[in-house]
C-alpha cells in the first residue's frame, strides 16, 4: 500500500491543484475540520468502482489514518491500485501546520463515541448484575469481547452501527 506523508501531499498540492483527495470520515467529523481539498465520502458509503477510471492516483484519508487503510485495500481488492493512504490522517495534516477548514460545529469523533457507549454498556450491565440479576455480567462480558475482537482485527461493528446513526449524518 502507498502512503504519503501531508507535507509531501501538500507540495504536490503546490503544482497540481487538481489531485483527488477522498476523506472516509463521517460527514459531521468532516463538516468540524477538513483539508480544503478533500471530498467527504464516508467509508460506508466508499465504493472502489465509483473510482475504477481515475487515472490519476487517488489519496485517501481520515483521522489517524485507520479507516483511509481500510478504503484502500477495498480498491486493491476491486484490482485498483492507484490508491495512497495520507500518512496519519487529518490529525497529521493539523499537527503538521498545513491549512485546514473549520467550522463553529463541535463534534464527538466516532473512536470517543464507541468508547462512550461500550463504556456505557459495561457499567449497565454490572450495575444491573448487582441490583437486578448476576447473569446481566453477560452484557458487560459481551461489550469486553467485542473490544478485544475490535482491537485484534481493527474491524469495530459498534463504531460501523453508530457512524450511521443521524447525530452522525450532516445535517
Amino acid at each position: 500500500m502507498k502512503t504519503i506523508t501531508p507535507v509531501a501531499l501538500d507540495h504536490l498540492l503546490t503544482k497540481e491543484p487538481a489531485l483527488t483527495i477522498l476523506d472516509v470520515r463521517t460527514p459531521m467529523e468532516f463538516a468540524e475540520v477538513h483539508v480544503p481539498q478533500a471530498h467527504n465520502v464516508p467509508l460506508d458509503q466508499f465504493d472502489p468502482a465509483d473510482f475504477r477510471t481515475s487515472p490519476q492516483p487517488i489519496y485517501l484519508l481520515c483521522k489517524g489514518g485507520g479507516r483511509a487503510t481500510k478504503a484502500a485495500e477495498k480498491c486493491s481488492k476491486a484490482g485498483i491500485d492507484n490508491t495512497v493512504v495520507i500518512e496519519g490522517g487529518t490529525q497529521a495534516w493539523i499537527e503538521a501546520g498545513l491549512p485546514v477548514e473549520r467550522s463553529a460545529v463541535k463534534v464527538i469523533s466516532l473512536e470517543r463515541q464507541v468508547r462512550i457507549a461500550a463504556g456505557s454498556l459495561v457499567l449497565t450491565g454490572l450495575i444491573l448484575a448487582w441490583l437486578v440479576h448476576p447473569y446481566f455480567i453477560i452484557l458487560s462480558a459481551f461489550v469486553g469481547t467485542g473490544l478485544i475482537f475490535a482491537g485484534v482485527t481493527d474491524w469495530c461493528g459498534m463504531g460501523l452501527l453508530l457512524a450511521k446513526m443521524p447525530w452522525n449524518k450532516k445535517s
